[in-house]
């Protein structure tokens, strides 16, 4: 990314929901300082929740330079739970990157003998170009100071473009059709072969019975989860399910030596790619991104990817994990599955009408 910043002529935007000081957070701003002073246009965007502890001052040397740095959605009572979740980097309309990780020393590492395990794609030609248009989109409307009339709209945070060996999913509140759940659950109706890679597992009831289904018609579904995740009451909620896909046939893995930050979705010959997790909050709530590709060399490297995971991964065996839990480690994963699962979609529906 540092790279392709550099390289930059014309334009560049970053969008991000975390930002940290420190390595790799002072390369990038630097990098970034570095190309508004040569006369690059440079514009920042990070989620004002996701990257709360920055310090105010952080991007005052590229504001100086001529750059422009924006925050997502400002903190108010009433939209804090809306989020801008992407990550995207977008260069000259040309070079694109997008994935699961922020910019933040967690992401320091390997993911394997240090820092958490994500991934990314890089990304070149025409959807760079729409990568690009999709952040104007998200920058144009950062600070929600809307027109009373902008809110009748249905949301363009729900869209899908595509072309011959992609195609661009964006989700988010309000009242648009959510193309990327739709997709996800097309896709997995017609699958035999499904491997999934994912941080935070909480998917909806049709996307679930998709996945069983396949097992049923004599499929193979993989899952990989969090064997460390930084939020515990996610990871609780997910086991909470271990049961019941187990019980369905579906093979259940938990990624063993660093927190799993990753999302990469194969479903036979599709492989998805981009900041969306199979959760409530990513598939209902957040603003979010996803790439769907079908080039097959694409295809195959992510294969070769989840098979790196997976050698990483501990499988979770059927027959024991009912066993395995406490009564108290039980009522603690059904009250984080009703937490997430159940109290806070339902809140944000009540809640989307105020945003779009």
């Amino acid at each position: 990314m540092i790279e392709e910043i550099e390289s930059a002529r014309q334009t560049i935007r970053l969008e991000m929901y975390i930002y940290s000081a420190g390595n790799p957070g002072d390369l990038v701003r630097d990098a970034l300082v570095r190309a508004a002073q040569r006369g690059v246009q440079v514009r920042v965007m990070l989620d004002a929740l996701g990257s709360f502890g920055l310090p105010g001052a952080f991007w005052k040397t590229l504001t100086d330079a001529g750059g422009k740095f924006r925050l997502f959605n400002p903190l108010k009572i009433g939209r804090i739970p809306y989020r801008n979740h992407r990550k995207l980097l977008v260069c000259d309309d040309q070079i694109a990157f997008i994935g699961g990780f922020n910019i933040a020393p967690e992401y320091d590492g390997d993911g394997v003998t240090k820092g958490w395990r994500d991934l990314g794609i890089r990304i070149q030609g025409s959807l760079a170009a729409e990568l690009g248009e999709s952040f104007d989109n998200s920058y144009a409307r950062a600070d929600f100071n809307y027109s009373p009339l902008y809110r009748l709209r249905k949301g363009n945070s729900h869209a899908t473009i595509s072309a011959e060996n992609w195609r661009l999913l964006l989700s988010g509140p309000g009242r648009g059709y959510n193309f990327l759940k739709k997709n996800l659950a097309t896709d997995l109706a017609n699958a035999h072969t499904v491997q999934i890679v994912c941080a935070y597992f909480l998917p909806t009831w049709r996307i679930r019975h998709e996945m069983e289904m396949v097992t049923r018609r004599g499929g193979k579904v993989q899952l990989i989860l969090a064997g460390k995740s930084d939020v515990r009451i996610s990871q609780l909620a997910t086991q909470k399910l271990y049961r019941r896909l187990l019980k369905r046939g579906i093979e259940v893995y938990e990624y063993q030596p660093q927190v799993l930050h990753a999302k990469l979705f194969l479903i036979d010959e599709q492989v998805y790619v981009g900041s969306c997790n199979l959760d409530a909050r990513s598939l209902s709530i957040n603003y979010e991104l996803l790439v769907r590709v079908t080039e097959s060399a694409t295809v195959a490297a992510a294969g070769e990817i989840f098979q790196e995971i997976l050698a990483h991964s501990k499988r979770i065996n059927a027959a024991t994990w009912g066993q395995s839990r406490s009564f108290w480690t039980k009522l603690k994963e059904e009250w984080a599955y009703f937490l997430l699962g159940r109290v806070d979609p339902w809140w944000a529906r009540g809640r989307a009408r105020h945003l779009q």
